[in-house]
Formats: C-alpha cells, structure tokens, sequence
C-alpha cells in the first residue's frame, strides 16, 4: 500500500507530519512522493492566514482528482484547516474520505485502515490536550537538521490570531520526552536542532511553574552529535537574563534569536494585543547585542493592522532602520474570521497593505547588504546543505541562517563535501541576503 503525505504550513505542522509518518511505516504503509502512484494521500493542512487556506484549499482539490485520474483510494486532511473548518470542508469536499483534527495524530494507522474499509472519518478532538506518541519519527528534512517542537497551543490571544482556536491553550511537552526525542534524532545522524513552538520562551510554565528552557537548552547541549541548537518564536517579553546566559554560556547554542514583534508603533502594538512597547523592545534588543555582540536577531512584522496610519506606518520604518536586525521577514495583515481584529474599524486596503510591506523590504534590504558586507574577512563554521549543479561550489548556512526563512553561504571549493558535513569558510563575497566563501580547513563533527 502506497502512502503520500504532503505537509503544508508551519515548521511545528511538519512535526506531527513526521510524527505520523512514523506511525505509518510501524503501520506497515510505504511511501511514495509520486502522486500518480499513490494509493493513500494525506494532506496536513494550514489555515494561519488567507493564503496559508487558499493553498491547503487548492492542494485538497488538486489531490481529489486523482481519485478519478490516479491510483488513490483513499484522501485524507488533517490539521488546522480542517479543525477550525471541519463543517464546511466535509460539505464542500465530498472527495474526502475523512480528517483529523490538530491532537487526532496519534489515530491516523486507524484513520487511514477505516478510510479503506469505506468508513467515513471525523476524528475530532478537544484541541487542548495533546496525544502522547512514542513512536520513532520519520525526519523529512534530509537528516543532517530536524524541529523539536517543545510546546503546543498559545494563551497569548493576540487581536489577529486564530492559533488559540485550533491549537489550543499552551502546553509544554515533558522535558524527559523532549531530551528522549533529541537523543533519537542525534542518534539518526541530526546535527542540528531547532526549538519550534507557538511560543518557546514559556516553556516549562505550565508543568513545572516556573520556565524551564534554560534548563532544556543546557540538556540539550549535553547529548552527543548535537552541535547546534538554534532557538525560534520567543516572545520579547518572556526572554529573561537567564534565557540570555544559557545562549551565552553553551557552546552548542547558536548565536540566533528569532523574536516576532510585530510592530515599532506602540498604537498598533496595543491593538494587536502585544505585551511589549517600543521602548521595551529597544531596551531588550540593546541588551542582546550588548550580552552577545555577534547575535543574530531575526523578527517579523506585519503592515497593514486594522487602523494603522500613515504616521505608524513612518514609526515602525524608523524602527526598524534604527534597530537594524539582520533577518526580517514582513507579512501583510490578514484578516481571519473570529478574531478581535477582524470586527475593529479602519480595515486598511490591500494595495496600502502591500506598498508599506514592500517599503519596509526596500529598507531592509539596504541594512542586508551592509550586514552582509561587514562579513567579508571573516572566518565562520558552516552546515553544508548541498552542491550546487554543475559547479565546484556548495550551498551552506552559517549559525545566523536557519534552514528555508534566511540566506546562505555559496562556498567555493573543488573537494567533495557531504550534506550535513560542517566546514570553516573564509567569506570573500557579498550578496543582498546571501554570502559567497571559500574553504579553509574542513571538520566534520
């Protein structure tokens, strides 16, 4: 029997993605990434913003055609699309032979035997208790680096966010289960870990109450064959002086914080439900550079926010030309359903949406290339990712690039490296967002 997954989303959907890949193959599933041969396809869906469920959307109906075209039997959704929407996609899409909501994971060997016995599947769940799986999971993203998805669900409820709704409230994943899963991953030949939650700084609040990813992030580093530790979403006001030692003080953990912010201007910051003012933000960003000078600060912004003027839109550019982060990724408002934001005044049109996004990319843009010029010179250790076709060069990312949201280092060299490998390069080029180097001693570790 034939198996497809396809993942769409979140690196934290790819997780339960992996997780159920794992209990298929113990389910004695094979899997097959050729559509046309597959018996079994299974969608794991996103619905965070418009475009996140037009695509799950699309992928659902590009699928249901291969029942007529195709070898499929059997079409299943799973995840956030179909938890918030199960009414609608049930009715809508009679091609589907049933879902599964965020915390039905654990039920898909059932959910997909049902499925060909010609049961109609409705697993759905209460999305605030998560299934304890110990299955080996099955790593999708070519072994070398996997996610560690250390928590589920938010209590943040910030005014545009759906992910309390479908995800639940937050809940931290045992420590002993994390520190069993890493070890399997180091022994599966992962290099590199990278911390996913909806929220990772809170971590450990609600089963020990107090945060605990200090603490994780010093185990962590302690088991053999890790050799980076690269942490993601962790909400400014939860990072504390002993977040910022632990990152200081292990050697393992990347000098890399992805901090969403959302905004520089403190009307809109309030109206998005955000814990944190300009000042706030300016005081922590100081502290960071000032504690660990050769940090990386990645955020994200959203233009567009319900009543934002032109006036926020000018204090949020100034923001950011000041503050001056060296990855920066900007979305235009969504509107979602359910939300508080969605019911508040002054909706801003989608063209003003997108001219201030791009504004702010222009500038960021500008600060890239002088970041990345103040690099050249300097010698740096490097994950391999790939060779690049055709010539004597590798693609690479430094501990300031995590895997598929920022840049890479082009190394060029005519020794053959493997995917996974590390090496220490000498940067001698810079791009816009990506860096060109040539090798000096290889190591693998």
């Amino acid at each position: 029997m034939k198996l497809m997954f396809v993942s769409l989303g979140c690196d934290k959907n790819l997780v339960d993605t992996e997780v159920m890949l794992g209990l298929l193959k113990e389910g004695g599933f094979e899997f097959t990434d050729d559509e046309t041969e597959a018996e079994v396809i299974v969608i794991n869906t996103c619905c965070f913003i418009g475009d996140a469920k037009e695509e799950s959307i699309n992928t659902i109906l590009e699928m249901a055609q291969l029942k007529e075209n195709g070898k499929c039997r059997v079409l299943l959704a799973a995840g956030c699309l179909v938890q918030r929407y199960r009414e609608e996609v049930l009715e809508e899409i009679p091609e589907l032979d049933g879902i599964l909501g965020t915390t039905s994971y654990d039920d898909i060997v059932a959910a997909v035997n049902g499925a060909l016995s010609g049961q109609k599947i409705c697993d759905l769940k209460d999305c605030n208790k998560s299934p304890e799986v110990h299955s080996r999971r099955v790593v999708t993203t070519g072994g070398h680096y996997a996610f560690l998805k250390i928590a589920e669900g938010c209590d943040k409820h910030c005014t545009y966010c759906v992910i309390p709704s479908v995800r639940g409230s937050y809940r931290s994943v045992p420590m002993e289960i994390l520190l069993e899963d890493a070890a399997s991953l180091a022994e599966q030949g992962v290099k590199e870990l990278i911390l996913v939650a909806q929220e990772t700084t809170l971590y450990g609040i609600d089963l020990y109450g107090e945060k605990r990813l200090p603490m994780l992030l010093r185990k962590l580093a302690g088991i053999p064959g890790i050799c980076w530790i690269r942490l993601q979403y962790c909400y400014p006001e939860e990072i504390t002086d002993e977040l910022i030692r632990a990152i200081k003080e292990e050697s393992k953990v990347c000098h890399y914080l992805d901090i969403p912010i959302q905004h520089g201007s403190d009307p809109i910051l309030k109206a998005m439900g955000r814990r944190t003012s300009q000042a706030q933000l300016r005081e922590l960003i100081e502290k960071l550079r000032r504690e660990i000078p050769d940090i990386a600060l990645r955020t994200t912004l959203i233009t567009g926010f319900p009543g934002e003027t032109q006036q926020d839109h000018e204090e949020n550019m100034r923001f950011v030309d000041q503050m001056e982060f060296e990855r920066l990724g900007v979305f235009t408002y969504s509107m979602e359903e359910d939300t508080p934001a969605a019911r508040m005044e002054h909706q801003i049109e989608e063209e003003v949406k997108e001219q201030r996004r791009d504004e702010i990319m222009e500038l960021q843009q500008e600060i890239s290339i002088e970041k990345s010029a103040s690099m050249v010179g300097r010698i740096l250790d490097v994950m391999i990712e790939g060779k690049v076709a055709d010539e004597n060069a590798y693609v690479s990312r430094t501990y300031m690039d995590a895997p598929n949201v920022d840049g890479y280092l082009f190394v060029q060299t005519a020794e053959p490296l493997m995917t996974g490998d590390f090496a220490r390069v000498r940067v001698t080029g810079a791009l816009e967002y990506d860096l060109i180097g040539e090798l000096c001693d290889e190591y693998t570790e």
